[in-house]
């Protein structure tokens, strides 16, 4: 991929960037450091190329394996909420998919360890990391749920797959004074929460808003 490529032409340009960031705006994202990644991450790069007329709509597309790449809304909601509390160092992301979500914070925190389960997509992220220079994040081939316990304890840690409950695995990863930002729910009813460690055994959690994200499964796929 050739630097124009990568700047994006007509539908994947500059201009349809911004038109994005406003709508951003205009639906209450208001971290204007946010809103700047946000405009400056190349979305085309992370979808097949018979998509990436589309890459700048606020909408969810395809990715395969039954996985999508996340409404731009809402990676920029959850990265709103995970740095509210004040810069981060340390980031567990439970779910690499295309790398989209992972590139976003990695411009926003000091280093990202993203675990993913399914094989060819955590390489197609790799690739995407090595073209945009991002040297930041560590990779790990598992089973999301479980977290990278022998990384942590975590500053911040955000799911970008909805589990039934909260996995009990990234709670005691979570660092006191942490933040996890997680999707929670069936299919039909999932709500986007937030939840807090504030000691050593005490958490606090809130619910945010209503959400619609493929499921947290269990298992690896090579």
């Amino acid at each position: 991929m050739n630097k124009l490529q990568l700047q994006g032409i007509g539908m994947t340009s500059q201009r349809t960037r911004s038109r994005l960031v406003q709508r951003l705006k205009d639906q209450g994202i208001s971290d204007q450091l946010v809103l700047d990644v946000m405009g400056n991450t190349p979305r085309h790069i992370f979808i097949d190329e018979a998509l990436s007329h589309r890459a700048y709509e606020d909408t969810a597309l395809p990715i395969g394996f039954n996985q999508t790449i996340s409404q731009p809304y809402i990676v920029a909601r959850m990265t709103e909420i995970l740095l509210a509390g004040g810069p981060l160092e340390r980031v567990l992301e439970v779910g690499t998919g295309s790398g989209y979500q992972t590139t976003v914070l990695a411009q926003l925190v000091n280093k990202v360890f993203s675990v993913e389960r399914i094989k060819p997509l955590q390489e197609k992220a790799r690739q995407r990391f090595s073209l945009l220079k991002i040297r930041n994040v560590s990779l790990r081939h598992s089973d999301g749920g479980m977290g990278w316990a022998d990384r942590g304890p975590f500053d911040g840690i955000m799911v970008t797959a909805a589990p039934e409950e909260v996995p009990p695995e990234l709670l005691v990863q979570l660092a006191v004074g942490g933040r996890l930002v997680i999707p929670v729910g069936g299919t039909q009813n999932q709500q986007l929460k937030l939840v807090m460690r504030v000691s050593e055994t005490e958490y606090e959690t809130s619910v945010l808003e209503g959400v619609k994200f493929v499921p947290l499964l269990s298992g690896t796929v090579r």
